[in-house]
């Protein structure tokens, strides 16, 4: 892997994932037989979209960082990784969704706590609070649909 050592390589990189899981959910949304899991899977992809432009604002400088802090449910925790398949049901959609996002979360965490420029940190740590509101996002539509 190659070593990025500057906030413009970091937001690159950041916004390549987010292309990438984009193009992830596009795919599902074609691989996936019900059509109302589609439209689910292809409004995911909005949502990646949403993540890479609101990356390259922050890379114009049009947004700045400001701390939040994102609470969770704990239920990402208690549900077993899924494989996607062709038949999903909306459940095991947000079970998918809401690991995809917990694991970006921890990406970025885990990269603001090795870095030494403040800057960076302070970009990986925005790139994991907006990870975490949309597993948030997946454990409160999950909430909804059980109770």
């Amino acid at each position: 892997m190659k070593k990025i050592s500057s906030v413009d390589e970091i937001l690159d990189f950041a916004i390549s994932r987010e292309i990438k899981a984009r193009i992830f959910y596009l795919k599902l949304a074609d691989f996936v037989e019900e059509p109302e899991m589609a439209d689910v899977l292809s409004n995911l992809a909005f949502v990646e979209d949403n993540h890479k432009a609101m990356l390259e604002s922050i890379k114009a400088g049009w947004i700045s960082l400001d701390p939040e802090k994102v609470t969770a449910l704990g239920i990402t925790e208690k549900v077993d990784e899924i494989e996607p398949y062709a038949k999903m049901d909306y459940l095991e959609l947000l079970f998918l969704g809401m690991k995809k996002e917990e694991r970006s979360r921890l990406f970025y965490t885990n990269l603001a706590s090795i870095t030494q420029n403040q800057r960076m940190r302070e970009i990986f740590l925005k790139l994991a609070r907006e990870e975490a509101e949309h597993k948030l996002r997946f454990e409160i539509e999950y909430e909804l649909m059980t109770f």
